[in-house]
């Protein structure tokens, strides 16, 4: 969800004449309004790659996307790739222990998107899909999660509990069915072979979770409803995050600023699972998500700033 202009007093016009159309997830951040130095900059602690590029290319202004020839600034939203100004191997890749899908809402205007920022930064495990065209997931559920808040959520901590559960239409009827699904496909094991369920659970759990796929609805939380009530996501395990606030922007009317942007939830997600599933210790494994979201933070908190010198 982000919209690029060609200079950062440029940026500031373009973001007050747009309005306040956010995620589903967003609202806006810190006083953004108050004049402060850079050093209270909210995500100053991340371990960021250098970001020279963006600062070359927000000098020298919007450049054309190598496919499609459109005007850009810093890359292209449509295409999923930078600029003809900003190199690709300049901008850093992280790896996830996931799969994401971003499911865009129609009216979720591209240029506002922050989960382009997702796809560009880890092409690989990303895929965003626009509704209503999403793929049929019922036959891994035991294996997907959908971020979202309900009174069926789960916490982070809870997804390896929850997906022990065998779910309606895949539970063990058969002894030997235990070890088939859901979970992870291994080879079967016959009768009488002497584990239960709780063992076959853990004999092919890699990393202590069936979990392999998180789903993130990229909307206005008023336009969640369409989607969420869709019967391909219907049976998958919810999970809600942990209250923290957002950074964004853009000011969702109404909205607490415990809502955050697309990029943000799929960051703050994966820095929970790190911890609380993988039990592993974080050391900025995925902040380079928050590559652009940052520098685009801290373009507009200093435009805002010199408009009130």
């Amino acid at each position: 969800q982000l919209t690029m202009a060609l200079s950062s007093s440029a940026l500031l016009h373009e973001e007050s004449s747009r309005g306040t159309k956010a995620n589903s997830r967003s609202s806006e951040g810190p006083e953004l309004e108050t004049p402060s130095p850079l050093q209270d900059n909210p995500l100053h602690q991340l371990q960021l790659a250098s970001q020279e590029v963006l600062e070359r290319a927000q000098k020298g202004g919007r450049s054309k996307c190598p496919q499609c020839s459109s005007s850009r600034m810093f890359y292209c939203y449509t295409c999923f790739v930078p600029v003809e100004t900003v190199p690709t191997k300049e901008i850093p890749t992280v790896k996830l222990p996931l799969k994401i899908d971003i499911i865009k809402h129609p009216n979720e205007t591209d240029g506002k998107s922050t989960a382009v920022h997702a796809k560009l930064l880890a092409p690989d495990d990303v895929t965003i899909y626009k509704y209503p065209c999403i793929p049929e997931y019922q036959q891994k559920r035991h294996e997907i999660a959908l971020i979202f808040p309900g009174f069926n959520s789960v916490s982070v901590k809870d997804i390896a509990f929850h997906l022990q559960k065998p779910t309606r239409g895949n539970g063990c009827d058969h002894d030997e069915d235990c070890c088939k699904e859901p979970f992870v496909k291994q080879a079967k094991i016959e009768p009488g072979g002497g584990r239960n369920l709780n063992e076959c659970i853990s004999c092919n759990r890699g990393e202590g979770t069936g979990l392999k796929k998180i789903i993130f609805i990229d909307s206005t939380w008023n336009q969640t409803n369409k989607i969420i009530t869709d019967e391909r996501l219907q049976g998958l395990l919810q999970v809600e995050l942990r209250s923290r606030k957002t950074c964004f922007w853009r000011h969702q009317k109404g909205k607490p600023d415990s809502y955050l942007s697309t990029i943000e939830a799929i960051y703050y997600f994966l820095v929970d699972y790190h911890q609380e599933v993988l039990k592993e210790s974080y050391k900025g494994q995925y902040d380079n998500l928050l590559f652009f979201f940052s520098f685009m933070y801290r373009l507009i908190k200093n435009a805002k700033s010199a408009g009130k010198e």
